[in-house]
């Protein structure tokens, strides 16, 4: 019997999305991302455990699949808020079309990184194999950025309303072809399913919130300078979110492998 499919099995917010402004980090937006990423790698190491039969681990239910949940929400969200930060860094020197080939070639190599992930757990996963992951959403996002940028601190409500819109459609079964959307055949299942209904309302909230908190890509908000080895290695996970993802299942199966727990 196939498992029911699991939103969302957290992967990554990379780093194509600026945090920058006027050359300048914001430490904050660092800091989350890396704790982000620790929880990430946290989950995928007891999703392995359990996967291979090592541990009994339930990680599709109870508070491991809120953890996940909330992973995936804080990876998503901070992909939105620094949104509105890139976006005051190139609207002086790009608009119309230009504006939206820079965030359309933005986006396809993140959702370029998504096809690629989807290969992968074809070739090593089969059945279950990721199709619309977080990283097709993320690049879903960046692609339609420009279209919701104009919307300000709207796009609270707006993404309010996407989150919304997953309560009738829950029940709906539909093709193949909408999976994107958030319709599926009622025997679907993926490792990693993350649609654009709710999911891009979780990255529209951060691109509202982003807008409060940074206006004009400024911090509005006084945050303390944080010196210390734990801020430090947080910041430095978070400004190097897209190598770890791409190093850290590799490294978890293979010290699964040398263990002798993963033939």
């Amino acid at each position: 019997m196939r498992r029911p499919h699991r939103t969302p099995y957290p992967e990554l917010v990379t780093g194509a999305f600026s945090t920058h402004s006027a050359g300048r980090r914001f430490l904050e937006i660092d800091l989350l991302r890396g704790v982000a990423i620790l929880m990430m790698v946290l989950f995928h190491f007891l999703f392995d455990l359990s996967f291979f039969g090592i541990a009994d681990v339930e990680v599709h239910t109870g508070f491991w699949k809120l953890f996940a949940l909330a992973t995936a929400s804080l990876f998503i969200a901070l992909a939105g808020i620094s949104l509105p930060i890139s976006y005051a860094r190139r609207r002086d020197r790009l608009s119309g079309k230009a504006l939206w080939a820079d965030y359309a070639h933005r986006g396809g190599k993140i959702f370029l990184y998504g096809l690629l992930v989807t290969l992968a757990t074809w070739l090593f996963l089969g059945d279950g194999f990721v199709v619309f992951g977080i990283l097709h959403l993320i690049g879903f996002a960046i692609i339609v950025a420009p279209f919701f940028l104009r919307f300000g601190r709207w796009n609270l409500p707006i993404g309010a309303a996407f989150i919304l819109a997953a309560v009738p459609l829950s029940g709906i079964n539909g093709p193949y072809w909408l999976l994107w959307l958030g319709v599926h055949p009622a025997s679907f299942y993926s490792v990693d399913y993350v649609p654009v209904i709710p999911w891009l309302g979780v990255a529209l909230i951060g691109m509202g919130f982003g807008f409060w908190l940074y206006p004009e890509g400024k911090r509005r908000f006084c945050f303390p300078e944080m010196n210390g080895w734990c801020a430090g290695l947080l910041s430095l996970f978070g400004r190097n979110s897209l190598f770890i993802y791409l190093v850290h299942q590799p490294v978890i199966l293979g010290l699964l492998m040398a263990l002798g727990l993963v033939s």
